[in-house]
């Protein structure tokens, strides 16, 4: 296995640059995992493709304006800082966008809140300490971070987050529920299939290319997830009466697979809350996801190897080829895929 081999043609064009509006009308390729049968829907009419007793399982953080400018002092120069992960009360690892930012740099981000670089780490990435916690400032400071592929200003922030966000703390919006629409999921619920929700937030390490040679190699950074009790018995109630559990996104993949690690033989899965490195590549064996709804994901990414893992990679190849042909928009505002 070479990270090569999930590398494939995208045409620039096919990168979606908006979201499409309503959400629910974007376009929704059905994968049967089966007998690479495919399939062109609307998502709209993914109830087609889901039956009572099945369980749709969402991801609801919410994206967090981590994109704050910023002064070098002493200079003045403008510094941009993108925040990834928190570390401390007043410490986040972020990714600084200028020159100079050595130890000791002073950043001056309001009149009221500075900000200086406790440590450098690998390439653009700093630590940097606030003068107080940052997040009571974020509001008002701080701008969504699109995707680098995204060249178009996003005139509505909330485009870019899912409808049912609840929980703040993701970098990156978890793709694949950006389809979803309040009259979409009262048309489900109307059919009898439910919802459940748990929580990843999204570093943007996940969507980062893979540049070593043996995708094995690659270490794949932690994110923070929780499956709480309520949603475990949900769970292992719809699997003991033989619904399926569809996960909505590669974030959810992740959690509920994380969460099935953590089970006892009688359980599919056990509630969970805590860091989670789980990178699944092809051989892996998925315990408790039966289906799921994602996006077309960058080449020689996780991303894409995780659904490589679930319906093979020469199919989910030959599929991306035929989205290409069938003019599907690709990335994080393009359209979806239902691998059965």
């Amino acid at each position: 296995m070479r990270t090569e081999d999930f590398d494939y043609d995208l045409p620039e064009d096919r990168i979606a640059q908006t979201p499409v509006t309503p959400r629910h009308d974007s376009r929704l390729l059905v994968l049967n995992r089966e007998n690479g049968e495919i399939k062109h829907e609307k998502f709209w009419d993914i109830d087609n493709y889901v039956k009572p007793g099945d369980l749709l399982v969402v991801n609801e953080t919410r994206v967090i304006p981590a994109r704050i400018y910023a002064k070098k002092q002493p200079g003045g120069g403008k510094v941009e800082i993108l925040l990834l992960k928190k570390f401390g009360p007043q410490t986040w690892r972020a990714l600084g966008g200028g020159k100079g930012l050595k130890v000791g740099r002073k950043l001056t981000i309001t009149e009221d809140l500075e900000g200086e670089i406790i440590e450098v780490l690998e390439g653009p990435e700093r630590l940097v300490r606030f003068s107080e916690p940052i997040e009571a400032h974020l509001d008002q400071i701080g701008h969504v971070p699109l995707p680098p592929y995204i060249h178009k200003k996003l005139d509505d922030p909330e485009r870019y987050q899912t409808v049912y966000a609840k929980a703040p703390g993701s970098a990156a919006a978890p793709t694949a529920g950006l389809h979803f629409t309040p009259e979409l999921m009262t048309k489900l619920a109307q059919q009898g299939i439910e919802f459940a929700r748990l929580t990843l937030h999204v570093g943007l390490d996940t969507f980062a290319p893979v540049t070593e040679e043996d995708p094995q190699e690659h270490l794949i950074h932690t994110e923070w997830c929780e499956l709480d009790q309520e949603t475990a018995m949900r769970i292992n109630a719809v699997k003991k009466q033989g619904g399926r559990i569809i996960a909505v996104g590669t974030t959810s993949v992740r959690t509920l697979e994380t969460a099935a690690r953590a089970s006892h033989e009688d359980k599919a899965v056990e509630s969970f809350s805590g860091p989670t490195r789980l990178f699944i590549l092809p051989g892996f064996e998925f315990k408790v996801v039966d289906a799921m709804i994602t996006n077309f994901h960058l080449p020689k990414s996780t991303l894409i190897m995780l659904v490589s893992a679930f319906a093979g990679r020469e199919r989910i190849l030959e599929t991306y080829a035929a989205a290409v042909e069938e003019n599907y928009r690709f990335f994080s505002f393009g359209d979806a895929m239902f691998i059965l």
